[in-house]
């Protein structure tokens, strides 16, 4: 209530300022413009450099619209379950929601992306993503409250960074807790693929390898044909009722990995 009357008290002395000019033949003082409030968006927000535009890499998300993305299984945005606030990518907690995945398929790429997980959320990113197999669509570098949620408390092949349930992340990956923002990164190259966290590599494996193949051989996906290949594929950002937040979402196409040069056995010296 004060500051109305300060507020009113200014008015009538700019209104009294006002007549008199005018009265005495001079230009009235124009009233002072509203200043509307505005919301601060750091400028490097969902924008690429020039050095990561030359180096070839596309943003997936631009911080207004789902251009690049589309519903799974579905041709257009899902029904419920995402929303963009103030240039982030978000989910709607307790919804009918279902996953996003990109419009184009990669083969051969890195995917770098910041994100965040409520306190007990869980989320994940999914790669060489098939809409054929709607039980098991693809791998996933899980995104989780390590510290909260009960799938994370079953191990590490659960927890942030991990090949969900089929390999773990290192014990020392440099995780922020749940509220805070994280940055991952993934790498696909013919059969080599990299999971990385803040800055550090938190798995490697070799698709095909005796480790993954012991891993799929105990996970729930055994009996799913085809699940851990090598495929052309989407990326899918899942949906599990939780809080998420994403920022930052981009890739790029890497060359084709040349094949690894077979192994040359030295000749067998003749007997003498």
């Amino acid at each position: 209530m004060k500051h109305h009357h300060i507020a009113s008290a200014s008015g009538i002395a700019l209104f009294l300022v006002c007549t008199a000019l005018h009265a005495a033949g001079q230009p009235a003082v124009p009233a002072p413009a509203l200043a509307l409030p505005t919301v601060a968006v750091p400028p490097t927000l969902n924008a690429l450099t020039a050095a990561e535009k030359a180096a070839g890499w596309v943003l997936l998300f631009d911080g207004q619209t789902l251009q690049n993305w589309r519903g799974y299984r579905v041709q257009g945005p899902p029904a419920a379950g995402w929303e963009i606030k103030d240039g982030l990518l978000k989910t709607v907690p307790r919804v009918r929601g279902s996953e996003l995945i990109t419009q184009r398929q990669y083969t051969d790429f890195e995917l770098s992306w910041e994100w965040r997980v409520a306190e007990g959320a869980n989320n994940g990113v999914k790669y060489f993503v098939t809409e054929e197999r709607p039980g098991a669509p693809g791998p996933e570098y899980q995104m989780i409250d390590d510290a909260r949620h009960s799938d994370a408390k079953r191990g590490p092949l659960y927890q942030t960074g991990a090949f969900y349930d089929v390999l773990p992340p290192a014990a020392d990956k440099p995780l922020k807790p749940a509220g805070e923002w994280n940055s991952s990164r993934l790498l696909v190259q013919g059969s080599h693929i990299e999971h990385w966290l803040n800055g550090q590599k938190i798995l490697a494996y070799e698709l095909g390898s005796p480790e993954v193949k012991a891993g799929l051989a105990r996970s729930k996906f055994k009996d799913q044909p085809g699940f851990g290949d090598k495929i052309t594929g989407h990326i899918m950002l899942t949906y599990h009722d939780d809080e998420c937040w994403f920022r930052n979402f981009k890739v790029r196409e890497l060359p084709l990995a040349a094949p690894a040069a077979p192994v040359v056995q030295p000749a067998a010296r003749p007997k003498t």
